[in-house]
């Protein structure tokens, strides 16, 4: 029996590299959203499926990063403009916009959408209410003193009160909220280049050098493990309910990579025309999404040939990808 090949959906529309990707939680109508980021400074939105919704227009310099909020209604995205911004992903409206000193690399929403935390080449934790956007906002760590030592490539938001913030320093630190106060840290020995929170499994996700670390979303609650791969990955994100296999993207080739939980290869995905800076598993495990130097989004299934989303109805189980026509929200 011929194993079904694995052909992904594209999803055109962006005209510059895509630097992240991030899936919603599963929302109360059993659907979830996918939010992609870009050089060309124009965060878009799409359905579950991988149908386009709109683009968020504003920022005047690339974006780094968007995620959204639990559920569904708010997205947050940090800019090479300076700044942060919170949007309504109903109206594609800017509700608030935060201005920075340099270049806003990462973001991260609390699970009530009432604060945001940024991070970037200011090498600071930002923390922001917004309740009163107009206050300035709450600086993590000691008065005077940088929590990095170099760019902040990554902030996510665990729980309640508990913020993670890492850096191309090689630095992962735990913050408690409530007092601004580091709670604990850990070190790699290269620059941090992703990190992202595997919400169902409650695990950090973290790639630094040719290392994929899963690390316990709290310290203590679990062990950290870590593989050492023949390669260095740009991102890396594992499945959310099996937790057998992880994905990969590479900027030294143009492929992503399903690897076992013991490291082995299983799969080498070959679609994209550049590296592949950004992967994303979606909530319920069906696809995992890759992006890419070529500007493209590209989703691909976890069982090759199944109908699902908008591969629905194809007699192939390929299609290209609708709703790409350029509008905003």
């Amino acid at each position: 029996m011929t194993t079904p090949k694995a052909v992904p959906l594209v999803a055109p529309g962006h005209t510059r590299p895509v630097t992240h990707l991030s899936f919603s939680p599963i929302l109360d109508d059993n659907t979830y959203l996918l939010v992609s980021s870009c050089k060309d400074g124009n965060p878009m939105l799409r359905e579950w499926t991988g149908d386009w919704i709109g683009t968020f227009l504003g920022h005047k310099g690339a974006v780094w990063c968007t995620k959204l909020s639990q559920d569904g209604s708010r997205a947050v995205s940090g800019s090479a403009d300076f700044t942060a911004k919170v949007w309504d992903t109903f109206s594609g409206e800017v509700l608030h916009s935060f201005p920075h000193n340099h270049i806003v690399r990462t973001v991260a929403i609390s699970r009530t959408s009432s604060h945001i935390l940024t991070g970037g080449q200011e090498k600071k934790v930002r923390i922001f209410d917004l309740g009163r956007p107009d206050a300035d906002a709450d600086l993590l760590g000691d008065p005077g003193t940088t929590p990095h030592d170099k760019t902040v490539k990554s902030v996510v938001w665990v729980g309640e009160h508990t913020g993670v913030s890492a850096g191309e320093d090689g630095n992962i630190k735990w913050w408690d909220l409530r007092t601004r106060k580091l709670t604990t840290s850990l070190a790699f020995p290269n620059p941090i280049t992703s990190m992202e929170l595997s919400l169902q499994t409650n695990r950090l996700v973290v790639t630094s050098g040719e290392t994929v670390a899963f690390i316990p979303a709290l310290p203590g609650t679990a062990p950290t493990r870590s593989l050492n791969l023949p390669y260095s990955p740009s991102s890396a994100s594992i499945h959310p309910t099996l937790q057998d296999r992880f994905v990969t993207g590479n900027l030294g080739d143009e492929w992503v990579r399903v690897h076992g939980m013991d490291g082995k290869e299983m799969d080498v995905l070959k679609g994209h025309h550049g590296p592949v800076h950004c992967v994303d598993f979606s909530p319920d495990g069906e696809v995992y999404a890759s992006g890419s130097e070529d500007g493209t989004i590209r989703l691909w299934q976890m069982t090759p040939g199944k109908r699902y989303g908008l591969w629905q109805g194809c007699s192939n189980g390929v299609r290209g990808l609708a709703g790409s026509t350029e509008m905003s929200l």
